[in-house]
């Protein structure tokens, strides 16, 4: 399966997603921001990071990258999308995914592992997890609380379009197992058709137990089959 991580000034983890990509089979390329082709892909990665700083609001000048053209037409077609964490930013920024991530609710950075329930696993990221699994991962931001509208939220539950909730490791889901504020404990989201997924934690940095835990394997490996 071919991949492609697209690379921005302030990424962070574009080389961890790529090394999580490569150890799993994929065939990956990186293409940097102000490319205006895309490889032949299967799947697209926006990686996590601070592009461009942060600077005005996280993901919106990344928003505006000539790559990303490319990539919008590439999800239109039907190409998975990945986005994580600061690549969730950016895919809420272009419009391909809907609502807002807002200030973490104790306006500081939160960096720590999580846990999270396996909502819906009805979709070509969570194939290989059971639905109310308990996964740990990692998560590292500043802007993660995710906000939207009534009637969309109400869409997103409605139509399985909530992969993962935040909760705690016995797979209660309230606010106290929230850790940043957002709206019914959502950790990730998927468009109506399924092929783009934006979630804030990180399974990239979970596919090894010898540093971390093997948690985030299951999401790679459901896209490969």
């Amino acid at each position: 399966m071919n991949s492609t991580v697209i690379v921005f000034p302030g990424s962070n983890c574009d080389r961890d997603v790529a090394t999580a990509l490569t150890k799993l089979q994929f065939k990956n390329k990186m293409v940097w921001h102000k490319d205006n082709n895309l490889p032949k892909s299967d799947l697209i990665v926006i990686p996590g990071g601070f592009s461009y700083g942060d600077y005005l609001r996280s993901g919106a000048i990344a928003a505006k990258s000539n790559i990303l053209k490319e990539v919008i037409r590439a999800a239109n077609s039907g190409c998975l999308i990945l986005g994580i964490c600061n690549g969730f930013q950016i895919l809420i920024e272009t419009g391909l995914l809907q609502g807002a991530l807002l200030r973490n609710r104790n306006l500081k950075f939160i960096s720590k592992d999580v846990y999270l329930k396996v909502i819906n696993n009805d979709n070509k990221f969570c194939k290989n997890y059971k639905k109310n699994n308990i996964i740990n991962l990692n998560i590292a931001h500043n802007e993660g609380n995710y906000f939207t509208q009534k009637d969309h939220l109400k869409e997103l539950e409605d139509n399985a379009l909530i992969p993962f909730k935040y909760c705690d490791k016995e797979g209660s889901i309230n606010d106290n197992n929230n850790p940043n504020g957002s709206i019914n404990n959502i950790a990730g989201i998927l468009n109506n058709k399924k092929n783009i997924l934006g979630m804030m934690p990180h399974p990239e940095r979970m596919i090894d137990s010898l540093i971390s835990n093997t948690d985030g394997i299951g999401l790679f490996n459901s896209i490969l089959n």
